[in-house]
């Protein structure tokens, strides 16, 4: 098994008008607990974990729902600014009914401090943070064994999820 803290990730997948996107294919990358991407290019120091694969993808449902059980990333330096460190956050790159409906976005952490000097969360205006953050979902976790997080998002519209993050 994978080290680190173990998490369930549920969400729906929703289209400007809030019903649910069915057979979206919803990818996702990711740090190991450590913070350590297992890329050829992730030079920080951090061990790789080899029961850990980074990557991921699932169909969501008829409802738009997509669950997937994996570990907390860890935060990792970063160079692109002084003492920079990137906040834990999991990588999603989304489908819609067509391929011209692509997300790309990154997910976040509720209470991380780092998430004040990161430039790539700060580059988002500050109404759609919020969108970007997941949510703590116990009723989704495994009591004693997996927190779970909650993370929606929307393709378009007012409350579509940030891209290009």
């Amino acid at each position: 098994a994978p080290l680190g803290e173990k998490m369930v990730l549920v969400g729906r997948v929703l289209d400007e008008g809030g019903r649910p996107v069915r057979r979206s294919l919803v990818e996702v990358w990711q740090a190991n607990a450590s913070g350590k991407y297992p890329h050829p290019v992730d030079d920080h120091e951090a061990p790789l974990d080899p029961n850990f694969l980074g990557k991921g993808q699932v169909l969501t449902d008829d409802e738009g729902r997509y669950r997937i059980v994996t570990v907390k990333p860890g935060a990792y330096p970063w160079q692109n600014h002084a003492f920079g460190w990137r906040p834990a956050h999991i990588h999603f790159s989304l489908f819609g009914n067509a391929y011209a409906q692509r997300l790309i976005t990154q997910m976040f952490f509720p209470g991380d401090p780092l998430l004040a000097i990161d430039p790539i969360f700060q580059s988002v205006p500050e109404a759609g943070r919020r969108f970007l953050i997941a949510d703590l979902d116990l009723e989704h976790g495994v009591e004693g064994i997996a927190l779970g997080y909650r993370f929606d998002m929307v393709l378009r519209g007012p409350r579509a999820t940030p891209i290009g993050v």
